[in-house]
This record gives structure tokens, sequence and C-alpha cells, in this order.
């Protein structure tokens, strides 16, 4: 497990006791990407997820917090090759402030996978990144247990 946090954005490394099309399938199906996108305790209602998995399609998420808030995601898939690489945009904010996630999946064999994740764009301080790293941190911990049963 390798994470960094930069003033440009994080980079973090996991591997999963699972195969590759499973956690591609985890990223870019709607009912499993609900079920790990937030991490414990944050519910994302299917219904709330829609995917056109293309360059150029958008994609969308709610997360249902405590005290009835919410976090509205959105963004758009700039690559999609399935099984091993994702591009995709992400923000919660109104307007063109984006963020990039890049996600990259090779076999390891023996059923294993390993994902090199980040998320760059320049929106946020150090700091901020940080907190977003620790914030995938969680969301990576729920795709594990989504990939493995």
């Amino acid at each position: 497990m390798t994470d960094t946090a930069t003033d440009a954005g994080i980079t973090m490394t996991r591997v999963f006791d699972a195969p590759r099309e499973l956690v591609f399938g985890a990223w870019t199906e709607p009912a499993r990407f609900a079920y790990w996108f937030g991490g414990a305790g944050v519910e994302v209602p299917t219904s709330s997820v829609e995917m056109d998995l293309r360059p150029g399609g958008q994609w969308k998420a709610t997360m249902l917090l405590e005290n009835d808030n919410r976090i509205d995601w959105r963004g758009e898939f700039r690559e999609v090759e399935a099984p091993t690489r994702i591009v995709m945009t992400i923000t919660d904010e109104p307007g063109d402030a984006f963020d990039v996630l890049t996600v990259e999946l090779r076999d390891l064999g023996d059923g294993r996978t390993e994902m090199s994740f980040s998320q760059t764009g320049s929106h946020m301080d150090a700091k901020g990144y940080e907190g977003a790293m620790n914030g995938w941190s969680g969301f990576f911990e729920a795709l594990a247990r989504t990939v493995t049963g």
C-alpha cells in the first residue's frame, strides 16, 4: 500500500484478492459502485447511480450522510479500457472545477489485482488532498469487501 498527497493531487495503490474483471466491474456497474462508494456508514442509493460507460459519457451518484446531508457527485468518463483502465472526472461543486480520477488495474495472477489510483486537478492544497486520500482509503476498504464477497 503506497499513498501520497501533494498540492497536485493524490496517488494510492491497493492490492485486492479478486480478479481484475471483478474490480473493474465494481467501478463501472451501478449496483456494485453504490455498495462501496462512500465507505462504511454512507448510503449511496443504487437509483442515484448513473453511468454512461464510454468516453464522453456522464456519471453521477448521490451520497446520503447523517443529518439529512447529501453529496451529489458527477463527472464524465474520459477513457474506458475494460478491464485495465478508467479515467473519469469528479466534482461535487457547481461549475467546471473537476478533478481527474485515473484507475489502472494490473492482473497479478492467482486471482489478485493491483489498483493504481490517482486524483489530480490542483483544486485543493496538500492538506485538502490528504483529507481526500483518507476518504478514499475508507472507500477502498469497502471496495475490498465488495470484490471479495
